[in-house]
């Protein structure tokens, strides 16, 4: 996946007007989460969930992804409705908010991550998707009890995972009121992204990390504040080159979580930039308002749509409440350079 100097999308077009911004990514998000809500019985979980031989995979992975998402599209469309008092943005909050009641009651509210975590007690994946229901006060005391018991063993403590997941679980120890195993400071700087990397290695694997990395830090968008002034000055140089980079790839799912980052800055990547890549995002979408993850003629199927079109409805509801915080004048961070040479515009993403 190569970034050329030369490719118009994502840096050089100017804005839309700010009504037409609006209305276009309000489109996205009810398309999305129309197809979703059509589509709800696809995350329910199989009455075997709690089974050995049951790929989690496909019962509450899916699931899982619902919930986080519904709850910051739920969150970010609230702020869009109350800034604006749109009635539109309000309708989407609500539709948001059902699907992430039927993913708690799904759960029995909190009852099958509990046996989970009984099943598999250090795995952390039961704590990383009550987290999500936990942002939204949403919670099991229960599960609560028993994981604060399992988050002060050496096992978890020493379990292996990738350095943005680690992050996650850290999150998920806070949002759940329980204490944390490691320093949070000290596992971002493990991560991809917290060490600043030359921007010509970004690849896909690593675009997953950095999106996952600035979620966990920001609350899923929740909290700009988060980003720490250099990855924010880092991520403002070189958003525009890789941005470009998915959309030359035709990578919409990572694409969509890259316009989701730039939303969650703490200060927001500028509409002149991402509304352009909106664009193209809205013509990729299937009449039905499903997008899928990679390519021009994917198959129709539902795994290889129901994330992206998650992400997209995500990415644009981050988007739109973006606009509705005060931009403040360029830092003087800002202008400092990142610490690599070159300008965004030159920097290739390599596969």
């Amino acid at each position: 996946m190569t970034a050329h100097a030369d490719a118009p999308t994502a840096q050089t077009e100017p804005a839309m007007a700010h009504e037409e911004g609006h209305a276009a990514l309000a489109d996205i998000v009810r398309g999305a989460l129309e197809w979703v809500t059509a589509h709800r019985d696809r995350f329910a979980l199989p009455p075997d969930v709690l089974e050995t031989h049951t790929d989690l995979n496909w019962s509450m992975k899916p699931l899982g992804e619902l919930a986080r998402l519904s709850t910051s599209i739920t969150r970010a469309a609230h702020t869009v409705a109350d800034h604006h008092d749109d009635p539109h943005w309000r309708q989407l909050a609500e539709i948001a908010r059902e699907l992430l009641d039927f993913t708690w009651s799904e759960i029995g509210e909190g009852r099958v991550l509990r046996e989970l975590a009984r099943l598999e007690p250090h795995a952390t994946y039961p704590l990383e998707i009550y987290a999500a229901f936990a942002s939204a006060g949403l919670r099991d005391e229960h599960f609560e009890e028993f994981t604060g018991t399992l988050v002060r063993t050496r096992a978890w403590a020493s379990t292996e995972q990738q350095p943005n997941r680690r992050l996650g679980v850290l999150a998920a120890e806070h949002q759940a009121r329980l204490p944390s195993h490691d320093d949070p400071t000290e596992a971002l700087r493990r991560t991809w992204l917290g060490a600043l990397p030359e921007p010509w290695t970004f690849d896909v694997t690593a675009g997953y990390a950095l999106t996952h990395t600035v979620f966990h830090l920001t609350d899923w968008g929740a909290r700009p504040a988060g980003v720490p002034a250099d990855l924010d000055t880092y991520l403002h140089h070189w958003l525009p080159c890789w941005l470009d980079s998915c959309l030359e790839d035709q990578q919409w799912d990572l694409g969509c979580e890259l316009l989701a980052v730039g939303a969650s800055l703490p200060e927001p990547y500028p509409p002149d930039r991402h509304l352009p890549v909106w664009r193209e995002v809205a013509g990729r979408r299937a009449p039905d308002g499903s997008l899928h993850e990679v390519g021009a003629e994917p198959p129709d199927a539902f795994a290889h749509r129901y994330h992206s079109t998650l992400a997209a409805a995500f990415a644009a509801a981050l988007t739109a409440a973006s606009t509705t915080r005060s931009r403040p004048s360029e830092s003087a961070h800002r202008d400092a350079h990142p610490g690599h040479p070159g300008h965004p515009a030159h920097a290739g993403a390599h596969r």
